[in-house]
Parts: C-alpha cells; structure tokens; sequence
C-alpha cells in the first residue's frame, strides 16, 4: 500500500537487513502504507549479507533473554518459510569439540543450558565417537557435544525472500537513501536521506551497524555499537567431504569462536576472526586474519589446508554494548529501537517482526486490520548445491533451453537464471548483488572467464526490463 499523494507513511522501516525485512514483511501484512529505507543500493548489503549462515537452534544463548526467545521461536518459524519458499537449508548438525580440560568440563553446562532453553536434543560425545563422525578432525579432541538440529542455509535468499514478500505486499523499497537527520512533529517524522525527505508516522530502527547512530538522531544513547570484523575463508567444493556437519569450537565471551562448516553452495567454510574496528565500513581482509584462520585450521582439520581457497571475504558484525537484543517503544516520538541484534539475527528475523507487531498492537500503539488479500509468499530460485538447480532439469531446459546455456560454469549458473533475476521485483543493480542471486563468478576463477559475458547479460537483461 502507498499513501495519499503528500500524506506520510504508516511505518518506515530503517534497513533492509534481514531484520529490516522481516519486521517490513510482517507489518505490510495489515492496512498500513510501509516503506523500507535502505542507505545502500540493495538489500541486504550490510551485516546481513556476510553471516555464516547457520540456523541456530538458539542452545547455547543465555536462557531467559530474549534473544533466547526470539532464536528459539525463530528457529521454527524460518525452518516454515523456507520451505514455503524454496530458501534452501540442510540440516547438518553441529559438533562443539572440547580441546582441552577446561573446555571438557564446560560441556555438560553447555547441555545443561540447552535444555534451560528448550532444546533437549544435545548429546556429550566421547572422543572415540567424535573422530567417527568426523574422521578428518584434527589430533587431540578430548570430547563434544552434539547439536544435531544445527542446519545451514542461505542469508541471501532469505533476506531477498523477506524483502520481495514485502514488497509484494505493497511496501516500498528506497534504496540509496541514507537518513542523516530526523526531525520529529506532532504529525509525522521527516526522516532527512541522501535521497529525499520521507515522512512517517511511526519509525523503527532496524539499522544494524548504523542502529546507534540512528537512535542518537532520536536524542537517545542506550548502546554503542562496534564493528567486530569477521574474516572467513572459503574452501573449493572438492573440500566437502572433510565436513559434512559444523565443527564449533567451546564459545566464549568474545562470541562462538573459529568453526568449520559446510555451505549450502557445496564449500567449506573456515572462520571467522574476531577484530574492534572504528571504522564501519571496513570489509577488507588482513594478512593478520589469513594467518590467524590458517593457524586454526591446522588444529581443527589440517588436511582442510591442503584443498584450495576459492574465496576470503571479510563482513562486520554489529556488537553491541547491551547484552541482550534491544527492542524498546518509545510512544512520544512513535519509534521502536531494534537494536543489538547479532549474528543470531538470521535465525531470529521472522520472530523479531513478530515480536515488534505484537507489542505495537498489544500495546495500543498501532491499530490496523488484517490484509485479506495477501499474496502468496514468493518462490525463491535455488541456489542450493543439495537441491536441483536448473542445469540439472531437465524438463526446464525442454521449455526453455536458456536453463541449459551455462555461463558460470565453476558454480553452473545458467543464462536463464541471470534473466530471470533481472526481471524480479528487486534485481540487482550490480555484480554483487548478481552474485547473491545466482552464484555467478563465486567461484574457483572469481569471474576470470565469465565476467565478459556476464557483463553483456547484465546489461542486455536490464535493456529488456526497461
């Protein structure tokens, strides 16, 4: 829905993460004109876009938070929409492996707090059956716990899927529009961006890195954020067979530690750091990082080293001062702080746009009926090495030999896949955005043989859009 010529928005939501998304998919849902504002030029191209992409079962976060809460009902409630929507997740399961003493006496805690959070599926692992579920581990694991319902998925896909369903329902997406003054009236809030004036009636901050920044324009200073640099590598496909399940270490304060896990591409995956920046826009990895994870990867899984790195990439974190999620209405100025939501926020997103609709209705704040004519949630392309991709199809190719022209062929991404995306309701606008879509040049040769071509399908697939 869109608001009257010159009337403000209901609701403007600040980030199209997959926070961002998931609350604007959940309010688009009832009779409100909504908007999505986003500083960048695509949605999820912040925090939301370098997660290490794991559904958590939420059992090692601090029971009685609501982070705890919300990870636990949004285990359940993304596990749903995937499968609606075609997200792609397998469900590897996860081993925590004690190296040491201290790490061995830390686990039956570790289950011990599982179950305070309503999951009652861990199990303590001898050394023996560790090294027989995962022979490629590494000398000197003493012990483990078992997490079986760990699972990977795809952060792409679900942050497109979430922000095209909201879309789909009649929110507006401005992307390229960084706020960088507020100003509050009796009426409305005019929201000052790179891109124009927006008006709303209701605010709410789901601005991840940029979230402390945006509630001190609000006059609050509740949490600070600090960008923690994570930098990963990214193994060859061959590499697969090393891990077929997630490899975490015993976490501690500083956060989950260096892993090891599967990807839903068909990778591995071997990090990632942990490094306080100022500066918050800073992705780019460090021969310190290199050498760190290589350090680690020689004791989780040394014959890991000897595959090929296909890719290192680096993403920051939003780590917040506050300890828990922070999500706070303040009914004088119509905004909602959704605030401090770290790396769990994957797992959480759906039930933190439930948890956000629910205390502006339950609370009076916000009244609207119930759309009666939602659309079906949007069916996402796979992008996942488990599942049939369209080179596969056989019945696809048939009907539209497009599927079967491969044009990325380290990761088999097909002429009909690169014009399908460019004909969504958000395409993208870039390369990148490209590659979070379809794999294309994610692979062993980065776009070496394949960056010609797909520049012309780019362009000649935004022609026919035009």
């Amino acid at each position: 829905m869109t608001p009257d010529e010159g009337a403000p928005f209901d609701v403007a939501v600040i980030g199209a993460g997959l926070v961002g998304a998931a609350i604007a998919r959940q309010l688009s849902g009832y009779e409100l004109t909504t908007v999505i504002i986003e500083a960048r030029d695509d949605v999820g191209d912040g925090t939301s876009k370098a997660n290490t992409a794991i559904l958590h079962t939420g059992f090692d976060a601090t029971p009685g938070t609501l982070e705890s809460r919300l990870v636990r009902r949004g285990y359940h409630l993304l596990s749903e929409y995937a499968r609606a929507t075609g997200i792609p997740v397998e469900r590897t399961g996860a081993i925590l492996v004690a190296w040491d003493a201290e790490q061995l006496d830390a686990l039956p805690g570790l289950r011990t707090k599982a179950e305070q959070n309503g999951y009652h599926h861990c199990v303590l692992l001898s050394a023996d059956e560790i090294y027989r579920q995962l022979p490629h581990l590494g000398t000197g694991a003493l012990g483990g716990l078992s997490v079986p319902d760990e699972s990977i998925t795809c952060t792409w896909t679900t942050n497109l899927a979430l922000a095209t369903e909201a879309v789909g329902r009649g929110a507006a997406l401005l992307l390229e529009h960084r706020v960088i003054a507020v100003e509050v009236a009796d009426d409305a809030t005019t929201l000052r961006t790179t891109g124009g004036d927006v008006r709303a009636r209701w605010v709410i901050n789901a601005a991840g890195l940029g979230g402390d920044v945006i509630d001190a324009m609000f006059g609050h200073h509740r949490f600070t954020i600090t960008p923690r640099r994570g930098e990963l590598l990214v193994y060859d496909k061959q590499s697969r067979a090393l891990a077929d399940k997630i490899v975490l270490p015993v976490p501690t304060s500083r956060g989950k530690g260096v892993l090891i896990s599967p990807t839903i591409y068909g990778n591995v995956m071997l990090g990632p750091t942990s490094e306080d920046l100022t500066d918050r826009g800073d992705t780019a990895t460090s021969e310190a990082g290199l050498e760190f994870l290589l350090g680690k990867g020689r004791q989780l899984m040394p014959q890991l080293l000897q595959e090929e790195v296909t890719a290192s990439y680096a993403g920051l974190r939003a780590a917040g001062s506050h300890p828990d999620y922070l999500i706070e209405i303040d009914d004088a100025q119509r905004y909602v702080l959704v605030g401090g939501i770290r790396s769990t926020g994957l797992t959480a997103s759906l039930a933190i746009g439930e948890y956000v609709d629910e205390a502006l209705r339950t609370g009076g704040h916000m009244t609207a009926a119930a759309r009666a004519d939602l659309p079906a949630p949007p069916r996402m392309p796979n992008i996942g090495e488990a599942f049939t991709r369209p080179y596969q199809d056989a019945d696809r190719i048939a009907a539209d030999p497009a599927y079967g022209r491969i044009v990325c062929f380290c990761e088999r991404v097909t002429a009909g896949e690169i014009r399908d995306t460019m004909r969504t309701p958000i395409p993208p606008r870039g390369l990148n955005g490209l590659r979070r879509r379809t794999r294309a040049q994610n692979g062993r040769c980065q776009g070496f043989f394949c960056g010609a071509e797909i520049d012309e399908l780019l362009r000649t697939s935004g022609r026919d859009r035009t």
